[in-house]
């Protein structure tokens, strides 16, 4: 199994390339396929496996410098970690790696209002929704979710996806209410 002998490790080198040459970002993207594929099976053990390697950081990164692709890719992984109950319970366990994970993602948002991405804004939204289940997570979106999640700034956006809006309702719910979700 490729897990047991680390192989996804030697992808690292690639996603940690700050180039914005198109031979780097090809290099990047295909790497992050790779990891995005692994993420996709939902398996704990995948989850566990790159919750004890820097993928979180790696993919942070990315998620604010990279191509449009990339930073989808690299939001779909960060979401799919988000998903599994460990991936949850570790970004929210300190509180430097929940606002590492609340400020790229409230930074992407501001990058939407200028240039918009259904796709992106639809794995940013349901990376917010998993995170406001979480009850220390929700607490601190009360305060610190993008006013532009909160208005009618991407309802045009939104307009034909519908379960994007279901999970933006639900994320509005969650952190207006006490009830736990």
């Amino acid at each position: 199994m490729s897990l047991t002998a680390h192989i996804p490790l030697f992808l690292y080198p690639f996603l940690n390339t700050v180039s914005k040459t198109r031979p780097f970002e090809y290099l990047r993207l295909t790497s992050l396929g790779v990891i995005g594929a692994l993420v996709k099976v939902d398996d704990s053990e995948v989850i566990n496996f790159l919750l004890s390697t820097e993928i979180i950081p790696l993919c942070l990164r990315i998620m604010e410098t990279g191509s449009e692709l990339s930073k989808t890719v690299a939001t779909f992984i960060v979401q799919k970690i988000l998903l599994d109950d460990m991936g949850l319970s570790y970004i929210c366990a300190i509180a430097e790696r929940f606002y590492a994970v609340s400020t790229v993602l409230a930074n992407m948002m501001q990058m939407l209002t200028e240039q918009p991405s259904a796709r992106l804004l639809k794995h940013i939204v349901r990376c917010y929704l998993r995170l406001s289940e979480n009850s220390r997570a929700r607490e601190a979106l009360r305060q610190c979710l993008p006013d532009s999640l909160r208005d009618a700034t991407f309802s045009a956006a939104l307009k034909d996806d519908v379960s994007t809006k279901r999970w933006l309702a639900q994320l509005l719910y969650n952190i207006t209410t006490d009830a736990n979700p």
